[in-house]
């Protein structure tokens, strides 16, 4: 058994959670989504703690989620009513590469801890990608037959299987691709383009192909916090959501936007008509998702407009650093 290593905590097992709040793990809450839903889960006066493995810091649990006997050692110290697994291999190329690796925190972890909150009789929400479809006849709605076309969109939709077999009181919440506030600029393809769009004398060639709908990781939080919420109160609250930010954008007009919101020129941006042969994994053309059952529940939250929220992200990585100053001081 690999050790638990705590790092920060909340609460104790015997003390109680603030007046109306709820007892959360969420995993992987050093990474880009985790981070968001973590930080919604403190906000909204939650017993919250969260798991990190390589990136654990002074304020997450250091966890090893592909070993059984640790995930156990987890859910008994945190004994949480709702676990947000946002932990994930979620780099398609790298799932292509190395398929066994990804399996083990996507399908593996992903068994060991819906198995331990249905023991417990924990609610869990696993956190899914629009990658589980095909892209050839969207938009995708709930019930529809996934068709994934990489290893990575095959890896998450066996993790889907595995939570909702393993626990009855349990929910997939499918997003695409993500954005939000960052470490580094590559921990989201969408701020990834920054740079290119910031060397304003070399031509960037981007794709113009692919259909995505990037959404805010703060949304998607708000949704799980939503999903959660309700979930404490209502046992009809499980299976299958979407969730999705509602402007559809090539990477070209992503980064089209990007520059337009900081006022930088845009000419050496080329949009590339045809898909480049690659090595690589395979990816939809247009994977839109259908948002409608947490429309019909109140569950929804209204997307912010790209551009405005994509600006907030960058503005600590702009030329000008008298913008990070005013941020962070």
């Amino acid at each position: 058994m690999r050790h638990v290593v705590v790092k920060w905590r909340r609460l104790g097992r015997d003390e109680d959670p603030p007046a109306g709040g709820l007892r959360v793990l969420v995993t992987g809450a050093s990474g880009l989504l985790g981070r968001a839903v973590f930080q919604e889960f403190v906000k909204r006066g939650c017993a919250a703690t969260g798991t990190a493995y390589r990136r654990a810091g002074p304020r997450l649990l250091r966890c090893d989620l592909t070993d059984e006997d640790s995930v156990k050692a987890l859910m008994s110290r945190c004994e949480p009513d709702a676990v947000v697994h946002c932990a994930a291999e979620r780099r398609p190329d790298v799932v292509e590469r190395h398929p066994e690796a990804a399996d083990d925190i996507n399908v593996h972890a992903t068994a060991a801890l819906a198995r331990e909150a249905a023991r417990r009789g924990s609610f869990m929400l696993y956190m899914s990608s629009d990658y589980v479809f095909d892209g050839r006849r969207p938009p995708y709605g709930q019930d529809d037959v996934p068709n994934p076309l990489n290893a990575y969109g095959r890896s998450k939709l066996e993790g889907e299987r595995q939570t909702l077999r393993h626990c009855a009181r349990s929910a997939v919440l499918r997003v695409p691709v993500l954005f939000g506030e960052v470490e580094s600029l590559s921990e989201s393809a969408v701020t990834s383009l920054w740079p290119g769009i910031l060397r304003a004398g070399e031509s960037c060639a981007l794709d113009h192909c692919q259909q995505r709908f990037p959404t805010h990781t703060r949304d998607v939080a708000a949704v799980c916090w939503n999903l959660c919420n309700a979930a404490a109160r209502d046992e009809s609250i499980r299976g299958m959501f979407h969730y999705s930010g509602k402007e559809q954008m090539t990477k070209y007009e992503m980064a089209l936007a990007m520059a337009r919101a900081f006022d930088l020129p845009s000419g050496h941006l080329v949009p590339l008509m045809e898909l480049p042969a690659t090595t690589g994994a395979l990816r939809p053309l247009d994977s839109r998702l259908d948002c409608s059952r947490l429309e019909v529940l109140g569950l929804g939250v209204e997307p912010r407009a790209f551009a405005s929220a994509v600006a907030d992200c960058l503005w600590p990585f702009t030329p000008d650093k008298r913008w990070r100053q005013t941020v962070f001081h």
